[in-house]
């Protein structure tokens, strides 16, 4: 969430762009669905420019925005780690993959069953959703990608694993003062890392003789 729906648009468009050179740049087929999470994230933010143009409310863009943020990421990421892990860091990764499943289950539920409203507070756009046990699924969602990340065996990823910890705590104590959203620049930021995450990786044994066509 930027301050504005121009800032979501072109973070969206750029952190999209981001993710498509991440994918073309990945050499393993494996590494091809963390590598494609900035796409993702890019996508979130241009939905969420929609949002701010139609001032919140409630419809099925909101609750498109609410589905990629809450369960989507919160299996998107542990698997996504877990596929490109080394073997050796696999095992240990199970648990962030299996409280994802969980987390994101519970949170599909929610937002089946309950209604999501978007509330514009200052410079920033808020989400109000009821959710059973938040401070459980608010646990099980940090366990699920920050947890993933660092138990990656991956020290570049550990590093993003360790911004995404840090920029979370910044961007949600900007937020609660209404003063202006940083995830954009955050999500920039962590695509930026992957961009460079993605182009250094070799190609493994299985893949050598076999390019990714994206």
């Amino acid at each position: 969430m930027c301050w504005s729906a121009t800032a979501d648009l072109v973070a969206g468009t750029a952190i999209a762009a981001t993710g498509a050179a991440c994918a073309a740049r990945t050499r393993r087929l494996r590494d091809l669905p963390l590598a494609a999470l900035p796409l993702l994230l890019g996508a979130h933010q241009i939905i969420e420019s929609v949002v701010w143009r139609a001032d919140g409310g409630t419809g099925p863009v909101t609750v498109a925005r609410a589905v990629i943020a809450l369960p989507v990421l919160a299996l998107w990421v542990p698997l996504g780690v877990l596929c490109a892990a080394p073997s050796q860091a696999r095992r240990r990764l199970v648990l962030p993959s299996a409280v994802g499943a969980a987390t994101s289950a519970a949170l599909a539920y929610s937002l089946a069953t309950r209604p999501v409203t978007a509330r514009i507070r200052g410079h920033t756009l808020g989400y109000v959703l009821d959710l059973p046990h938040p401070g459980l699924l608010v646990a099980g969602y940090l366990v699920a990608t920050v947890g993933a990340l660092l138990l990656s065996g991956d020290r570049l990823l550990v590093w993003l694993g360790v911004l995404v910890a840090g920029g979370a705590a910044v961007c949600a104590a900007l937020w609660r003062l209404e003063f202006i959203s940083t995830w954009c620049a955050f999500a920039a930021v962590c695509s930026v890392v992957l961009l460079g995450w993605s182009g250094r990786r070799p190609p493994g044994p299985a893949d050598q003789g076999r390019p990714v066509r994206v």
